[in-house]
């Protein structure tokens, strides 16, 4: 349409370091994206995980069965893989005869944290990323903004009839930077709040799970001591 607003245009006769800035906006968008969407499914099959395992742990199922089971199959992660490290542990002390309660269960504990420890630090993995581009996207835009106006005003000087007509393409030019630092940065920031919210969840859960289990690891212990 005539007098509508060209966005390709506008963002073709930007200078060369607006256009530098928006396209490094464009790549952090797109980056963002591919993150959010990745994320979105890693979170999602962690949160079923933990449901499904914990359906099955609680069903009154063996627990070396259950250890066995989540051994021999590919692919675990999330609780399963904090059940199978405690588990490890907590087998493995009882084979070398280790008579102290107390040492078995601290074994098996931390084995549960650092495996804990390493499945929240896969479900955080690129957060701070987002958190980077939300923070920085209107900044970067910004600052193509100041650019293409001092560009724009720089050229407008050198005019002897300046109207509104003659200006107002040139700050469109400039504020098209900042139109897109924030499009780059709006949903990083919501997904990595929202995200980070899911994982805090997460981590909470995990270690609700990891304290249930040393409560089984004790009884167990308790069991087989006085058998």
């Amino acid at each position: 349409m005539n007098g509508g607003l060209n966005i390709f245009k506008l963002v073709s006769e930007a200078s060369l370091p607006v256009q530098l800035v928006m396209l490094l906006l464009l790549v952090f968008s797109f980056l963002s994206w591919v993150i959010i969407i990745r994320k979105y499914s890693q979170l999602k099959t962690a949160h079923d995980n933990a449901e499904s395992f914990e359906d099955r742990f609680w069903s009154g199922a063996d627990l070396a069965a259950l250890f066995r089971e989540v051994g021999n199959r590919e692919g675990q992660h999330g609780m399963e893989n904090v059940f199978e490290a405690g588990f490890r542990e907590f087998a493995r002390q009882r084979q070398r005869r280790v008579t102290d309660a107390n040492r078995v269960m601290e074994g098996a504990e931390r084995a549960m944290r650092v495996a804990g420890t390493r499945e929240i630090g896969k479900l955080e993995q690129n957060l701070e990323f987002l958190a980077n581009v939300g923070s920085i996207s209107p900044y970067v835009g910004l600052f193509g903004t100041v650019w293409g106006i001092m560009g724009a005003f720089q050229g407008l000087g050198e005019m002897k009839d300046v109207t509104i007509s003659v200006v107002a393409p040139h700050i469109s030019e400039a504020l098209i930077a900042t139109a897109m630092g924030l499009f780059a940065a709006i949903p990083a920031v919501w997904a990595y709040n929202r995200y980070a919210n899911k994982v805090e969840r997460i981590a909470s859960r995990y270690e609700v799970f990891q304290e249930e289990f040393s409560s089984v690891l004790q009884r167990q212990i308790h069991s087989d001591e006085t058998a």
